[in-house]
C-alpha cells in the first residue's frame, strides 16, 4: 500500500469529497467491492459480522454503512436486531434499507450507552480525527457492547500500486510516476490496534489473506477508476493513466495468463 502525502490524507477525509463525489451514490464503492469476486479464498464479510453479533441483541448502528450490504444482511438474518444505517452521504443511503440517518461519525446523534453494537467497516480512514471518532463510537456503546471494525493491510493490493506507478510514469514520460492515493493507509490493519486500544481493552483481529486472479482487465480498470473523486490529488492525468493501466494489464494477461493481486484485510472485534 502506498503512503499518502499530507494533501492526499486530507482529501481522503474531506467531507465534501466524500458526500458529494466519492460516495454521492454507490457506483464507486460497488466497483471497489466487485474485484473481490475473483479472490480466493472467498470471504463472506457480512456473514462474519453476523457471526460476531451472535450473542448481541438490541440496537446495532452501522456507521458509514455505504451501500448497505451489511445492513441488508442483518435485516435478513437477524430481524430481531434494530439496525440503523448511517452515512455522511445522503445519496448513497437512497437504496439502503430503512431506518437510515445522514450522520457524521465524529458526532453521532445518539445518547451515551444507547447501542448494543457499532459497526465501522472500512470507514475509519475517512474521518479527520480517528482517535476522537473511536472514542465517540465507544461513547454510544452500552457496557458489554461490541465494536466491529474492518480495514486493509499496508501490504494489500501492492500490485495495483505498482501498476499505477508504471502507468503514471508512462503518461508523464518518466521511469516511475507518482503513487496512487491510498484510502486505508491512515487506519490500516497495522495501525488499527494502536488507535482502538485508546478506547477498547479487548481487541481480537481476524486476518483475511487472499489472492485475486483476473483474466480480463475490466475489474482492475473499474477498481482504479473508482478513485476518480481524488483525481486532483493524483499528480497525473487521471483518465489517461487508467487507460494506460488497462493496456499494461492486458499485456500482462496475454503474456502470463492472468493478473495476480495479493490481498490482506482484517476484521477487528473490540470490547471496552
Amino acid at each position: 500500500m502506498t503512503s499518502n502525502t499530507a494533501q492526499q490524507d486530507a482529501a481522503v477525509a474531506d467531507k465534501s469529497i466524500l458526500a458529494n463525489s466519492a460516495y454521492a451514490d454507490g457506483r464507486h464503492l460497488a466497483a471497489r467491492q466487485s474485484i473481490y469476486r475473483w479472490q480466493q479464498p472467498q470471504y463472506d464479510l457480512p456473514g462474519i459480522v453476523v457471526e460476531e453479533l451472535a450473542s448481541t441483541s438490541g440496537i446495532v448502528l452501522d456507521v458509514g454503512c455505504g451501500n448497505g450490504k451489511f445492513v441488508s444482511r442483518l435485516h435478513n438474518e437477524r430481524p430481531d436486531l434494530q439496525v440503523v444505517g448511517m452515512d455522511i452521504s445522503a445519496g448513497i443511503l437512497a437504496d439502503v434499507e430503512k431506518p437510515v440517518l445522514v450522520a457524521d461519525a465524529q458526532a453521532l446523534p445518539f445518547a451515551d450507552d444507547s447501542a448494543d453494537a457499532v459497526l465501522a467497516l472500512h470507514m475509519l480512514y475517512h474521518v479527520s480525527d480517528i482517535e476522537a471518532t473511536i472514542k465517540e463510537l465507544a461513547r454510544v456503546l452500552r457496557p458489554g457492547g461490541v465494536l466491529i471494525a474492518s480495514t486493509n493491510s499496508d501490504a494489500d493490493k501492492q500490485e495495483l500500486d505498482q501498476l499505477w506507478v508504471m502507468a503514471a510514469g508512462d503518461i508523464l514520460g518518466i521511469p516511475e510516476g507518482p503513487a496512487r492515493i491510498s484510502l486505508s493507509s491512515r487506519f490500516s490493519l497495522e495501525k488499527a490496534h494502536g488507535y482502538l486500544e485508546t478506547a477498547f481493552s479487548e481487541i481480537r483481529v481476524r486476518q483475511l489473506p487472499g489472492t485475486i486472479n483476473v483474466t480480463d482487465s475490466a475489474p482492475i480498470v473499474a477498481h482504479l477508476a473508482s478513485y476518480e473523486a481524488w483525481a486532483e490529488q493524483c499528480g497525473v492525468p487521471f483518465e489517461q493513466t487508467v487507460l494506460r493501466a488497462r493496456e499494461i494489464t492486458e499485456s500482462t494477461i496475454a503474456e502470463e495468463g492472468s493478473f495476480e493481486i495479493k490481498c490482506l484485510g482484517g476484521v477487528l472485534t473490540c470490547r471496552p
